[in-house]
């Protein structure tokens, strides 16, 4: 802890700021759909606005970058901030008049703030020494914890705020804390990117992404993303629409799943220090597994609660295990092209993921929706079984 207390104050604002930008994404993933399926033409759409904000997130993960590379991270921070805090009103007015497709233009409009939030980590890493960068970058996406909690019970709370069409209030009250983002990042101090003198020579970007060290920490993020989306987009209209649980036990259980999402980042590093890449994969891979197992044979709330638990277990051991094969993968000068194409392709497989959740959802059910993630899961672990030798190497580099 006192360590923590050590870092400057531009970890706090940003880790502040995090938990306002994931909430934003954890409350449109609750309400977007449960939305959609009284507003759009047709329920197969309903998991049509998380796409858009993913899609948004996608479009606008290296403009984001060469933004902040020019005017500097704290201006894009703030311009993203009020932006996404605007779309939270059109939000709000597509919900009170019923317009789906209105909806939607806003939802994707609040996800491009997501690119700009996904770099808070690096902005953290980027205020402190070398010294305090695991603790900065820990700080920072642990405020997921908090999110899990802010944003689902958001929604819940604001749901009938206004005498309006249901969940209006949600996004009134969503641009309020969009435009407290802007307060707590003005107060930061000026967060520019300055290029370190590299002696190695820079690499074209195909060589860096056909190393086995890339390839597998894209796919273990990609997998790890694919399939969490899947099953928790669907979730939520499952739960509340379609097996009929309260909307409490639907937040219960997606308020859950996202603290256990970032909760193990408090711990997961040591593990993989002591463990290995390999077996920390692993147990992501079989956290995933008992998920299907518990989601298919479920029929009450204690299943769905456990299977989203280890959902997000799973998540989090894939993803950082992830984020430490690519930090092998590149040099210094190459880092800003090898993490944005990594972001880029992982935001890709999050987009098709949530796409096709509400649809295959409406079509082949909640049991197959599930069955259809073991093929993924099981290639990954035979590609992570073939290269087991250079996962431990890689641990012990580290």
């Amino acid at each position: 802890m006192d360590a923590f207390l050590k870092l400057p104050r531009n970890v706090f604002f940003l880790a502040a700021s995090q938990i306002i930008g994931m909430s934003a994404t954890s409350l449109v993933f609750l309400v977007g759909g449960l939305i959609s399926v009284d507003i759009a033409p047709s329920p197969r759409l309903a998991t049509l606005p998380a796409t858009l904000m993913i899609i948004g997130l996608a479009t606008a993960t290296l403009p984001a970058v060469l933004l902040m590379k020019k005017i500097g991270r704290k201006k894009g921070f703030i311009l993203s901030s009020i932006f996404a805090g605007l779309a939270s009103l059109l939000a709000a007015y597509a919900v009170a008049h019923a317009n789906f497709y209105l909806f939607c233009l806003a939802i994707f409009c609040i996800g491009t703030n997501g690119a700009f939030v996904q770099q808070y980590r690096f902005a953290a890493i980027e205020s402190v020494s070398k010294v305090f960068a695991g603790k900065a970058v820990s700080l920072v996406l642990s405020a997921g914890i908090i999110s899990g909690f802010l944003g689902p019970q958001l929604g819940k709370m604001t749901k009938d705020l206004f005498p309006l069409q249901a969940y209006t209030g949600s996004f009134i009250v969503l641009c309020g804390i969009f435009f407290l983002a802007v307060i707590l990042l003005s107060l930061t101090k000026n967060i520019s990117i300055h290029d370190e003198a590299a002696t190695d020579k820079e690499r074209p970007l195909l060589e860096i992404v056909i190393q086995p060290k890339y390839l597998l920490a894209l796919l273990s993020a990609c997998v790890g993303f694919g399939v969490m989306l899947l099953i928790m987009t669907a979730t939520p209209l499952y739960m509340n629409k379609m097996s009929h649980f309260g909307l409490d036990a639907t937040v219960f259980v997606l308020q859950s799943h996202i603290i256990a999402m970032f909760l193990p980042s408090l711990f997961t590093g040591i593990l993989i220090e002591r463990f290995g890449i390999f077996r920390i994969v692993t147990a992501g891979l079989t956290s995933f597994l008992i998920t299907v197992a518990l989601a298919v044979t479920g029929h009450a709330i204690l299943p769905y609660w456990i299977a989203l638990i280890l959902l997000g277990i799973g998540w989090n051991f894939l993803f950082i295990s992830s984020t430490l094969l690519l930090s092998q993968s590149y040099h210094h000068s190459e880092r800003f092209k090898a993490q944005g194409t990594n972001d880029f392709l992982i935001v890709f497989s999050q987009m098709v993921a949530s796409f096709f959740s509400g649809n295959l959802l409406f079509t082949i059910g909640w049991t197959n929706l599930n069955l259809l993630t073991l093929p993924l899961i099981g290639v990954t672990f035979l590609i992570f079984l073939i290269y087991r030798k250079q996962l431990i190497f890689a641990a012990k580099k580290t």
